[in-house]
C-alpha cells in the first residue's frame, strides 16, 4: 500500500502558516533538514519551532522569516561551530520571541499534550530565571502543600520526524538515540515521517519493538534518502562539517546569508531532498 506515501512537497504543503511545528532530532543529528528546507522554499510564515535542543534547522527557519517564535531549551552548533547567529539576530530584532524553556520544560509540554492535561508538573527549577523570564506558574501540591513548578502542555499542530527505516503505513524505525521524537509524535495532531529508505511493513512484523513510531500516528511518509543533511543520521553519514562550518559563518550577516540561502536552500537539488 501507498497510501500514506507522499513527495516532500505535498507533505511540506500541509504545514499551515501560524502553525506550532515540532522538528525531531536534536542539535546537530537526525534533523528534518530536508523538511526545514522545503519550508523555506514554499515561504511559510508564523511558524512557533518546539525543539529540546535546536541548531541548523531553528538557525534556518529563524533567519530567513519562517518562525516567529522557539520554544526550545537551547539553540547553538555545538562546539566545532559555536552559537547561533540567526537565531540570536532575529531575537535581538524583535523578529522571533524565544520562549525559554529548560530541555526538560520542552519534554513535560509535550508530555502534558499526551496526557490531555494543561500543564505537567516540573522537580527543580526553584530558584531559576527561566521561572520569571516565560512566566511558569507554581501551584500548591494537594497533599503536601509544597510549591510546584508547572510547564504549560506543548501541543504541536505538525511534527515532523526524520527516521533511517519507515513503511508505507508510516511505522518508522529509529536507530540510535530517539532524542524525543517519540513523545513528539505522541503529542501533535499531525505526524510526517521522512526516511531514509521505505522497507517493507513486513520486515518490522518480526521485531515489532523496534518501531518507535507505530503507523496509525502518521499522517504521511516521504522517502528522502539524505534528509538529515546537514545534519547526521545514525548509521548512515556524519553531519556535513564544511557546509555548516560555511552556513554559521554567512549567517552572522543579515545580506551574505539571503546569498547563501539563494545558492543552498531555495534550489531543491542543491537542498539534500528534492520535492
Amino acid at each position: 500500500m501507498r497510501a500514506k506515501l507522499t513527495s516532500l512537497t505535498d507533505a511540506i504543503s500541509a504545514v499551515k502558516d501560524g502553525d506550532v511545528v515540532a522538528l525531531g532530532g536534536n542539535t546537530l543529528h537526525r534533523g528534518p533538514c530536508a523538511a526545514v528546507h522545503e519550508l523555506v522554499r514554499q515561504g511559510r510564515r508564523g511558524l512557533e519551532v518546539v525543539k529540546t535542543a535546536g541548531a541548523y534547522d531553528v538557525d534556518l527557519l529563524c533567519a530567513t522569516g519562517v518562525a516567529r517564535a522557539v520554544s526550545a531549551g537551547f539553540v547553538g552548533f555545538e562546539t566545532p561551530f559555536g552559537m547561533a547567529p540567526g537565531y540570536r539576530r532575529a531575537v535581538e530584532d524583535g523578529a522571533v520571541e524565544a520562549k525559554e524553556h529548560a530541555c526538560y520544560t520542552v519534554i513535560a509540554g509535550l508530555r502534558a499534550a499526551i496526557q490531555g492535561v494543561p500543564f505537567m508538573p516540573v522537580a527543580g527549577m526553584v530558584g531559576s530565571d527561566v521561572l520569571a523570564a516565560r512566566g511558569f506558574k507554581s501551584i500548591a501540591d494537594p497533599y503536601t502543600g509544597v510549591e510546584v513548578v508547572t510547564a504549560p502542555a506543548l501541543i504541536p499542530d505538525v511534527t515532523i520526524i526524520h527516521v533511517q527505516e519507515a513503511d508505507a503505513e508510516g511505522n518508522a524505525r529509529i536507530l540510535g538515540t530517539r532524542f524525543e521524537d517519540v513523545l513528539m509524535a505522541q503529542a501533535a495532531r499531525r505526524v510526517v515521517v521522512m526516511a531514509e529508505r521505505i522497507v517493507d511493513g513486513a520486515a518490522f512484523e518480526a521485531t515489532p519493538e523496534t518501531v518507535a513510531i507505530p503507523g496509525f500516528m502518521v499522517a504521511a511518509v516521504v522517502e528522502a534518502p539524505g534528509g538529515a543533511w546537514p545534519c547526521s543520521c545514525a548509521g548512515f553519514y556524519d553531519y556535513d562539517e564544511e557546509y555548516l562550518a560555511s552556513y554559521v559563518t554567512a549567517s552572522r550577516d543579515a545580506d551574505t546569508l539571503a546569498r547563501f540561502v539563494e545558492a543552498h536552500v531555495l534550489m531543491p537539488e542543491t537542498a539534500g531532498v528534492s520535492g
